[in-house]
């Protein structure tokens, strides 16, 4: 399954792109990452059967192993192409949540757009980490 990242915004170089190159060079699974200019712009079309995930504050709160189960089991019914969307500051239209499979937020905290890309790409890391069952993740270890 392709995990692509579609964010707004150009994130250029600094702390937060090394961040994110870093986790994703980790990931395993096929991925691309698209950036769209802050307004405006075409979204990439999607791949037959595929599902698509927009981050948002109010989106629902899911632990790295919801999360990690949510993938394994797209990945496992068939779906080709899992598509993170990044909004703009102004976040994401009505018609763009409704349309959407998935809304999720990293917690209740309003995030930094290149922050909480590095985040999605920590997360798709670590979860992906836990569907190998490596020792990335230790959730309830000690």
């Amino acid at each position: 399954m392709l995990l692509h990242i579609i964010a707004r915004g150009r994130i250029g170089r600094g702390p937060e792109a090394e961040l994110v190159e870093r986790y994703m060079k980790r990931v395993t699974w096929a991925q691309k990452v698209s950036e769209l200019p802050d307004t405006g712009g075409r979204m990439p079309a999607a791949a037959d059967n595929s599902r698509t995930i927009l981050l948002d504050e109010g989106g629902e709160q899911m632990s790295s192993v919801e999360f990690a189960k949510l993938l394994e089991g797209w990945r496992d019914g068939g779906v080709r192409e899992a598509r993170f969307c990044l909004g703009a500051a102004d976040g994401f239209t009505p018609e763009e949540r409704e349309g959407a499979d998935k809304v999720v937020a990293f917690g209740r905290a309003t995030w930094p757009h290149l922050m909480a890309r590095a985040m999605l790409a920590e997360q798709l890391w670590r979860a992906t980490s836990i569907v190998a069952n490596h020792p990335y993740h230790r959730e309830g270890r000690q």
